[in-house]
């Protein structure tokens, strides 16, 4: 169940840094929408990823949490904000997913 909460953690980070890029591009009220989702998605990531260190590694924990917003993040940036699809980003991201799944495999 941790670990699940621990996703949840991960995918709320990944849904403030999309409420921020969507702020960016945004203006007048809608600007304040996407900042409160923002701060809404940053409450929930941080209260969910507090509540799981109270049983899985500090260490762990953290790095799952911020792996999981790098790799949403960048296919947020892909798939939303037109970012560039390379080679080396693909490379690197799928690097970073293999350590992240690895932590978890280490971690009891």
């Amino acid at each position: 169940m941790n670990w699940v909460m621990l996703l949840a953690a991960g995918l709320f980070e990944v849904m403030f840094a999309f409420c921020l890029g969507k702020a960016k591009d945004s203006n007048g009220h809608e600007t304040y929408f996407w900042y409160s989702g923002f701060l809404i998605s940053l409450i929930i990531s941080m209260a969910l990823l507090i509540k799981v260190t109270e049983t899985l590694p500090i260490g762990t924990s953290y790095a799952v949490w911020t792996g999981i917003g790098a790799v949403g993040t960048v296919l947020i940036g892909i798939l939303f904000f037109k970012e560039p699809i390379e080679f080396w980003r693909l490379f690197f991201l799928f690097t970073l997913v293999l350590s992240v799944v690895g932590l978890k495999y280490v971690s009891h």
